[in-house]
């Protein structure tokens, strides 16, 4: 069977190219190396994260038997990487057009630039904060109205019978909203679907992820999410927020809309990926403390994805974008709730405060709380090993529209059917106190004045769900249905992740971790004389919860800020920094986090912070592309759009070299231009014969290039007649004179560094005398890179 990359896509259906349901081609067809296979057959089913990819090729070969001496270099697996994906140019361009700019503009001006700077992030968080208090709204009167309804429906059917009209009630009406939004993400912008997560850590990251940034993927993520959610689906709706406030920032920024084909004439300077990506940053950081209330951790998730071009102007523009997010979220809220200028609403889920004896623990209790983050590693690891296969499943025989929609609404009625079932068959009945009031409390077969406790789980949207197993009183739940619950709810949730629809795991993975954390400290309680004086259930709950998300998504510092802001009381930082930290480790050991699974499979040239830990026995000739397409620095036309048009490279960049007058050495490198720059200087016929004709000829501009930023036409689009094919280029005013390079001895770990340090996408390397030998691209450096341990593997099974 074909190599299981080829059918994966975030997108799921045609873009520019390729059949529907069909990946994109991927680089070169060489077989997958025999070490790699032996990895796969010999790891067992917890070691697929170490790998790169899904073994699903045909028998070894007798060529292949003979790789088993130690090679001079790592095999590549080109087919591991999509050409859907193309690198962003984080690197500014400073060629002349972009000085004379810069050298043109008075200190007032730069600082006017400054302030421009301020007010976008300042709209940022002000529109993403707006977008969550629209979703939180929504989600929260349509959930009411349908837990309603359900409600009435059993009650009015408990004595008399016929509860299962009240299941087919149940099931319909989440199939209906499901359905809603799986057909707008299926049919209209499959981007939209998930998390939107990994897409983001990609684009921050330096990956261009076809059509992650746009209005129509905000407005499905936002639909999609309102529906999920009120369907009654094991998601929450704080993930696709960082995907949301991303969108907006990549619009506000850029001062025009391409979907609605509307330009306000505003921030045309940051129409350029260098800014746009720091705006995006903003707009993660600003969803981020929409979502939890944690405007500190917004700005840490936002450093930790993209580390490599902070500053301290940009953190503080960050942390302001995320402060003005979560102060719109409160404000609109308060007046929602009718408590105008009361702002105690930060986030989209709100933990509420721990105070009193929950608030306290002992040191003897910090092994415990490191033992309940393993638990959280373990049960972690498996969640993604099981939602790895899921997604294979997805890949191989659900790629369909109509079938993933097919999909979602069988997930949605299987999770009504089962949360009544739990309901049905709980006999775990409590008191309705009322200073802990549920909002949607079920008797059932329980006697007058108490409640089915297991309804309080399933029965509520997941948020208050999390929130009552942290705050509700001991003895609220009995062990029985904190078991049942967390079996169901992981599975289920397990199930979930990776359906067409906007959909987040950070609440899902808080719940589950909340309900075998809270039997913990009930356990715990049970097997201690004073076990009500410092087992406290919804302390270990906390605990719980933050050891499951830290299993599941393996972040640690951000993760740990945004607890510790989500709960509103610093005095469990230092638990929560160790239960993250045990997590992370115990389920590295197995498999990678959940989104680094998903990014993988997208066959995505992510870069990870550091090159391999062995590999200074590579240098940069082992991993440079050779032999580089170069373009002389005054080019014929023809020429140019031959290169561009030839589909069988595809190359973005191009050296520039320039042969000395009178020398028989060979050319030397004397800049870098992009594919983007040439199409630009086609289409405005910038030709040496013609600036020469035409004395009126108005210069390019900078401009002109950030007019046609960041859609610029295909080659096939420009038109170069036979006679202008005869004509000449001077590349000198637009190509970077001063690109970066590297001699090819270079080992790979710096090669690296100098990679993803300065967010490069072109690196060329030179030889002695300046000529160009070769041309590392992101790709390059992607295929070398394994994971942490994936060369230690290598060489392991190498010898």
């Amino acid at each position: 069977m074909a190599n299981i990359a080829k059918k994966v896509s975030w997108s799921s259906r045609t873009d520019e190219s390729g059949a529907a349901g069909e990946g994109t081609p991927l680089l070169n067809g060489s077989e997958q190396p025999r070490q790699l296979r032996q990895l796969s057959e010999e790891g067992g089913l917890f070691r697929i994260g170490r790998l790169s990819t899904v073994d699903l090729e045909e028998d070894v070969t007798a060529e292949e038997e003979s790789l088993r001496g130690r090679p001079k270099e790592i095999p590549h697996n080109e087919k591991l990487l999509s050409l859907k994906y193309e690198s962003l140019d984080y690197d500014n361009i400073e060629n002349q057009l972009f000085l004379e700019e810069e050298r043109r503009m008075s200190h007032m001006g730069f600082r006017c630039l400054e302030i421009s700077r301020w007010v976008v992030c300042g709209l940022i968080g002000f529109l993403t904060g707006l977008i969550a208090c629209v979703i939180d709204i929504v989600v929260e009167q349509l959930a009411g109205v349908k837990y309603h309804i359900i409600k009435e429906n059993i009650e009015k059917f408990t004595e008399p019978g016929g509860l299962s009209i009240s299941l087919i009630l149940w099931a319909v009406l989440n199939s209906a909203f499901v359905m809603v939004g799986a057909i707008i993400v299926a049919f209209f912008e499959p981007i939209a679907a998930g998390s939107g997560i990994p897409q983001i850590k990609c684009y921050l990251n330096g990956v261009k992820i076809p059509r992650v940034v746009r209005l129509k993927t905000l407005v499905v993520k936002v639909c999609g999410v309102i529906c999920s959610v009120v369907g009654g689906l094991a998601v929450g709706k704080e993930g696709p927020m960082i995907h949301s406030g991303a969108v907006v920032a990549a619009g506000v920024s850029q001062g025009r809309s391409t979907s609605l084909k509307r330009d306000f004439k505003i921030f045309e300077y940051f129409r350029r990926d260098t800014e746009k990506r720091d705006f995006v940053s903003a707009g993660a950081a600003a969803g981020v403390s929409a979502a939890f209330g944690a405007p500190v951790g917004g700005v840490l998730f936002a450093l930790e994805e993209g580390a490599s071009f902070w500053n301290q102007m940009l953190t503080w523009r960050i942390f302001f974008a995320s402060m003005v997010s979560t102060f719109t979220l409160n404000f609109f809220l308060s007046i929602y709730h009718q408590k105008t200028g009361d702002l105690s609403n930060p986030g989209l889920i709100n933990f509420g405060r721990f105070e009193g004896d929950t608030v306290t623990y002992n040191l003897y209790e910090i092994p415990l709380f490191i033992a309940m983050g393993a638990i959280g590693g373990l049960l972690g690891a498996l969640f993604n090993v099981l939602n790895y296969w899921l997604t294979i499943f997805r890949i191989r025989y659900v790629h369909r529209p109509c079938l993933q929609v097919m999909e979602a609404m069988l997930v949605a009625a299987v999770t009504a059917t089962v949360s009544f079932t739990m309901i049905y068959f709980s006999n775990d009945c409590q008191p309705l106190d009322q200073e802990h009031a549920e909002e949607y409390p079920l008797q059932l077969f329980c006697a007058d004045g108490e409640y089915n406790s297991m309804a309080t789980a399933f029965f509520n949207t997941p948020e208050r769900s999390v929130r009552s197993l942290f705050h509700n009183q001991p003895g609220t739940y009995n062990p029985l249905t904190l078991g049942l619950f967390t079996l169901t709810y992981f599975f289920l949730a397990c199930w979930t992740y990776g359906l067409a629809v906007s959909a987040g795991v950070f609440i899902p993975s808080l719940l589950i971790g909340a309900a075998w954390g809270r039997l913990c400290g009930i356990l715990l309680a049970t097997i201690s004389s004073t076990g009500s004086t410092w087992a406290d259930p919804g302390k270990y709950a906390l605990i719980g919860a933050a050891a499951q998300l830290g299993g599941i998504v393996r972040m640690t510092l951000s993760l740990t800020v945004i607890m510790v802001e989500a709960t509103g009381n610093v005095t469990y930082g230092l638990p929560i920094m160790l239960v993250l930290m045990t997590a992370k480790i115990v389920g590295d050991y197995f498999v990678e986090g959940l989104y680094d699974i998903h990014i993988k499979l997208q066959s995505v040239p992510f870069l990870h912070w550091e090159a391999p830990a062995t590999s200074h026995w590579l240098t940069a000739r082992e991993v440079m592309s050779s032999p580089v397409t170069c373009l002389n620095r005054i080019e014929k036309v023809g020429t140019i759009v031959d290169t561009l048009s030839n589909t069988s490279t595809n190359h973005n960049g191009f050296p520039v070299v320039v042969q000395v007058s009178g020398n028989d050495e060979p050319a030397k490198l004397c800049g870098l231009i992009l594919r983007s720059q040439l199409i630009v200087l086609l289409k405005h016929k910038v030709f040496v014969e013609l600036a020469r004709s035409r004395l009126t000829l108005r210069k390019l501009q900078l401009k002109d290039f950030r007019d046609a930023y960041p859609r610029f036409p295909p080659i096939q689009s420009i038109h170069v007649s036979q006679d202008e094919r005869e004509c000449m280029m001077d590349l000198t005013e637009f190509m970077n004179p001063t690109p970066y390079t590297v001699p090819q001895d270079t080992s790979l770990p710096r090669v690296f560094k100098l990679f993803r340090a300065l967010g490069l996408r072109h690196l060329v390397v030179a030889d002695d005398k300046n000529k160009v030998v070769g041309l590392v691209t992101r790709k390059d450096l992607a295929r070398y890179h394994l994971g942490k341990h994936g060369l230690e593997e290598l060489q392991l099974a190498q010898t």
